[in-house]
C-alpha cells in the first residue's frame, strides 16, 4: 500500500521552504541539534517521519525527524506539523507560553467519579468493619461481603493510600503547569483539588488547552 504522505512530499517540501524559521525549529529541538543552525530544508516527508538538510559553521548535514506516533493519513500532516512547531518553539523560547487564566471542567473527569464513590461506599457505608459502625439488611450484604473478601481489614486502608500518594503527587505536576501559564490563584486551586479527585485526566485535559492556545496563537499569527 502507497503512503499517502510520501506521495504528497514534493509538495509539502515546497510549502514548508517558505517557513524557514519553523524548519529551524525543527532542526534544534526535535533533531537535537546544539549548534546555531544558520538554515534548514525539508527533502522529504512520509507517514513516518521527515527528512531534513541544515546548514551550521561545521557544513552541511541530514537527520530524520520521526513522527511518534506514525501518521495515520494525509489529513493528519498539517495538525501533526504544527504541534511540532510551537512545541518547539516555546521549547526554545522562540514564542510564549499560553495563558490559561479559568478552570474548565471536562467531561472525561466524570468518568473517575463512580470509582471515588465506590470506595467511598465501600469504606463508609456502615457494617461490621465500617469506621461508622454496624448496620445489617439486604442492602448491606452485598457491600460487606466486597468489603471483607476483596479486600480484608487492610485493602481499603491501603487502596486510599496509594490514591491520596499518586494523585497528590499529579496534583503537584498540575501546580507546576498553572503556575508555568500564569493561571490565577482560584482556577489553580480548583484543577489542584480535580486533580486530587480525578487524577490524570486533569492535567492531561490542562495540557490539551495549552495546546489548543499554541495552535491558535500560530494561526491567528501572533
Amino acid at each position: 500500500m502507497a503512503d499517502p504522505v510520501a506521495a504528497k512530499s514534493t509538495f509539502l517540501c515546497m510549502y514548508m521552504s517558505n517557513h524557514p524559521d519553523t524548519l529551524v525549529s525543527y532542526v534544534r529541538h526535535w533533531g537535537k541539534v546544539g549548534q546555531k543552525v544558520s538554515s534548514a530544508q525539508m527533502t522529504s516527508i512520509d507517514t513516518q517521519g521527515m527528512s531534513l538538510t541544515y546548514t551550521t559553521n561545521a557544513g552541511k548535514n541530514e537527520i530524520r525527524v520521526p513522527f511518534q506516533p506514525p501518521l495515520a493519513g494525509y489529513e493528519e500532516v498539517k495538525p501533526r506539523l504544527l504541534s511540532m512547531k510551537v512545541d518547539a518553539e516555546e521549547a526554545l523560547g522562540m514564542m510564549k507560553a499560553p495563558q490559561i487564566t479559568d478552570f474548565q471542567w471536562h467531561s472525561s473527569f466524570n468518568k473517575s467519579v463512580p470509582i471515588v464513590l465506590s470506595m467511598v461506599l465501600l469504606t463508609f457505608l456502615p457494617g461490621p468493619t465500617s469506621p461508622l459502625g454496624s448496620t445489617s439488611g439486604p442492602a448491606i450484604a452485598p457491600v460487606e461481603y466486597i468489603r471483607e473478601h476483596w479486600f480484608g481489614s487492610t485493602g481499603l486502608t491501603y487502596l486510599w493510600s496509594v490514591y491520596f500518594v499518586v494523585h497528590g503527587l499529579e496534583s503537584l505536576y498540575t501546580l507546576h503547569l498553572c503556575r508555568k501559564h500564569k493561571t490565577p490563584l482560584g482556577p489553580t486551586i480548583l484543577y489542584m483539588a480535580s486533580t486530587v479527585l480525578c487524577g490524570f485526566m486533569v492535567w492531561a485535559d490542562f495540557r490539551k488547552r495549552v495546546q489548543a492556545a499554541r495552535i491558535d496563537s500560530i494561526m491567528k499569527g501572533q
